[in-house]
Parts: C-alpha cells; structure tokens; sequence
C-alpha cells in the first residue's frame, strides 16, 4: 500500500471516531441535561475537532486526494465561522443555547462518521455496500437540516454579532443559498452514478 494511503487511511479513521466523541456527548448530555449545559460541555471539544479539517485543505491543495480545491476550502471555511466566529468570538450568543447548536452537532457529527468511514473502507478497495448507501443516502436529511441549523444559528446570533460583524454575516447568509443548491444537486448526481455502478 503506497504511503500517502495509509497516511489518509490514518486521517479518515482518526477523523470518524473523533466526530463520534461529539455525536456521544451530544446525545448523551441533550438526553440527560439538555441546554445550556450541552453547548458549555460540548464546544471546545467540537471546535477543535472541527479546526482539524484544515487538514482537508492541504491534502486537496497538495494533490492527496482529487476533492477539489475551491469546495474543500468553502465547506471547511463556512463550519470555521460556526465554531470560531460564533461560538467563540460570540460566547454569549442565544444561538450557543439554542435547541439548534443540538441539532448542528447531530447533523455534522452522523455525516462526517459516514463520510470519514466511507473514505477509509474505499482507500482499501473494500467497502461494504450498506456504507456505500449511507454515504450517498443520508445526506437527504442530513445536508438540509445541517445547513439550517448553521443559518438559524448565524441569525439568532446577529444582535449579538453588532453593526459591522453583524453585516457581514448577513452577506454570509445570502451566499449559503446558491451554496447549498450546488452542493445538494451534486451529491443528487454523485449519488445517481455511484449506486447505478453497485447495483450494475
């Protein structure tokens, strides 16, 4: 197996058990103590995990894996300003309270398990087809209530955010419009070609 190989193999499987730390806790204090207490126990953890996916950037950069470059950087930039520029630039926020930093947590923490796993099985040659399915299924749920829970959180956070910050999030928002349609006609298209080869 070539060395880059194990090297992403390493990062995929790394990256899926720490984003099932953060689908653990969520689950776990949401059912046990709910909010506030799910954003104060959970955010750090979640930020940092996150902030790791600046490694996405230079694999994509570097050629390490054939994602493209200007997507990679937009997706991990976008959950960037989520864990830095609101939950701790804005730790007051009511959005950091809100049922709606749950459901983000949920609905990061399902896709990127998925995801991460799925990429690890495929560098092996050797993924299972329900995997597969999970990969190119779930993101029917997942990619929108992810995506709403994200701008919920940025409006609720917007008297915090003041005058200037607070505009420039709203310019933020109208970007994840035509953001969001191409990113879910294209996993609807990916998801059309992949299970027509696994089911050939």
């Amino acid at each position: 197996m070539a060395q880059p190989n194990r090297y992403l193999i390493a990062y995929n499987s790394i990256s899926a058990s720490l984003w099932s730390i953060v689908l653990f806790n969520t689950v776990f204090l949401a059912a046990t103590v709910g909010q506030p207490y799910v954003f104060d126990k959970t955010n750090k953890t979640t930020t940092i995990i996150q902030t790791l996916a600046i490694i996405e950037i230079f694999n994509s950069l570097v050629g390490l894996v054939r994602s493209p470059l200007f997507t990679t950087f937009t997706q991990v930039l976008s959950r960037l300003l989520l864990v830095w520029g609101v939950h701790q630039y804005l730790p007051n926020s009511p959005a950091n309270t809100h049922w709606c930093y749950i459901t983000l947590c949920l609905s990061w923490s399902i896709t990127e398990i998925i995801r991460y796993s799925y990429y690890a099985a495929n560098l092996t040659g050797q993924v299972p087809y329900f995997l597969t399915w999970l990969r190119y299924t779930t993101f029917y749920v997942l990619y929108p209530t992810g995506v709403a829970s994200e701008v919920y959180l940025i409006i609720l956070s917007l008297d915090e955010a003041g005058f200037y910050y607070g505009w420039a999030l709203k310019i933020i928002l109208v970007v994840y419009i035509p953001g969001f349609y191409m990113l879910y006609t294209y996993m609807i298209k990916q998801r059309k070609k992949v299970l027509s080869k696994k089911n050939q």
